[in-house]
């Protein structure tokens, strides 16, 4: 947190980054709580999501579903850490929006991890099979082509973690 005013932490980076693992150790803070996408996906939406369009549509419903139950955790002066990826200018706008409209402190965490790293550690968990949902090369390939790295003119304050830092 950034003083007592709660603070809304927000995660970029491709899939198999570390987002889910920064998102707990942030967690670990004092007053500080984690809502994690893929957790309310897969209670929610599991039997629907069969592809990358699927996740699309049940993800833009779980936003406007969540929107109201963040600011009013952060209005409470709880922080929260979003694991949801930021990863695109679009879904970094709504995150805006929830910051705008709960009036808190915010830090956006951009996992700075190539490619080569992200496909082997997804590789590792997906044969691990300890993750709700396992994606494929080609899904990672999908998805990727959509990722934007954050940029000044969005007007975050980014904190920038490379492969070889912890995080």
């Amino acid at each position: 947190m950034t003083g007592n005013r709660p603070t809304l932490h927000l995660l970029v980076g491709k899939i198999a980054a570390g987002k889910s693992t920064m998102a707990a150790e942030l967690g670990r803070a004092p007053a500080t709580v984690v809502v994690s996408e893929d957790h309310w996906l897969a209670a929610l939406f599991a039997e629907e999501l069969t592809s990358v369009g699927d996740y699309v549509r049940c993800s833009a419903r779980l936003r406007t579903a969540m929107e109201p139950h963040l600011v009013g955790l952060l209005q409470s002066g709880v922080s929260v850490v979003l694991d949801f990826p930021a990863n695109t200018p679009e879904l970094r706008k709504w995150v805006r929006g929830v910051l705008d409209e709960a009036g808190c402190a915010h830090k956006l965490h951009f996992l700075d991890v190539p490619d080569d790293v992200c496909r082997d550690r997804l590789r590792r968990r997906n044969a691990a099979g300890d993750h709700a949902f396992a994606v494929t090369d080609e899904q990672f390939d999908l998805i990727t082509k959509h990722f934007v790295a954050p940029s000044d003119e969005e007007g975050f304050k980014v904190v920038v973690y490379t492969h070889d830092e912890p995080g």
